[in-house]
């Protein structure tokens, strides 16, 4: 798949949600999964012509898994090749999920860990704003999740300031459909690794992710139609 497909319409979320600004300096969180990857490749293709110019710099949040840090030598290896600065941050987290707190249900707090450990790794490098791998199908999946689990229509948010950290989420993927990353990183041999959690696959949003597959045998436009009444709800 050409990157175009994916760059088209992550320029024209930025664009509509006014994600980005000139000067801005962007830290991508990068999992090792499919998305971020492609998240980090696509905004570094973006850079290049984008009329509000911005800088980039990666960042990995080791999870400790088994104790140790992980390998993430091919990972520095795209990021040298796409000349943006990377950086991986060794962490507990897992530890702390699953042997000390033992979660019966890990994602929320995993989630909140990851994301305050990057947001602070983000402010260290100087970075004024942190991207996110989020796509149209993690939107659609959330908001089902909202309903069914807390009983509320919501979702997260095109862009969020934290006041107490000084920084901004952007999530420039949202008009990208999972199938289309899945393509690419696959098509370009990106580096992905294999997650190494205990509850991969195993998880409330997988189970989602089964019903909403189940909704589209009957409804193939499902995704598009629940997208699109967040987008007029201001869900986003």
């Amino acid at each position: 798949m050409n990157i175009q497909k994916i760059l088209s319409p992550v320029r024209r979320c930025v664009q509509d949600f006014d994600m980005i600004k000139n000067g801005d300096k962007i830290a991508v969180g990068v999992s090792a999964g499919k998305d971020s990857l492609t998240l980090l490749c696509v905004l570094s293709a973006l850079s290049r012509f984008y009329p509000e110019k911005f800088t980039l710099e990666a960042i990995t949040i080791d999870m400790g898994f088994d104790g140790k840090t992980g390998d993430y030598t091919e990972i520095q290896k795209l990021c040298d090749s796409l000349n943006v600065p990377y950086s991986v941050v060794p962490t507990h987290i897992s530890e702390v999920v699953f042997d000390i707190r033992k979660e019966k249900n890990p994602c929320s707090l995993c989630a909140n860990m990851r994301r305050g450990a990057l947001n602070d790794a983000a402010k260290e490098r100087g970075c004024n704003k942190v991207a996110l791998g989020h796509h149209h199908d993690d939107a659609v999946e959330t908001f089902f999740l909202n309903l069914f689990h807390e009983g509320r229509l919501g979702c997260f948010s095109a862009v969020t300031y934290l006041s107490r950290k000084d920084i901004t989420l952007i999530r420039p993927m949202l008009y990208v459909e999972e199938k289309d990353i899945r393509s690419f990183s696959l098509k370009e041999n990106l580096p992905t690794k294999i997650s190494l959690c205990k509850a991969d696959g195993n998880t409330q949003r997988q189970k989602v992710k089964d019903f909403i597959a189940e909704l589209q045998k009957e409804n193939r436009d499902i995704k598009e139609k629940v997208f699109n009444a967040m987008i007029r709800s201001d869900l986003l």
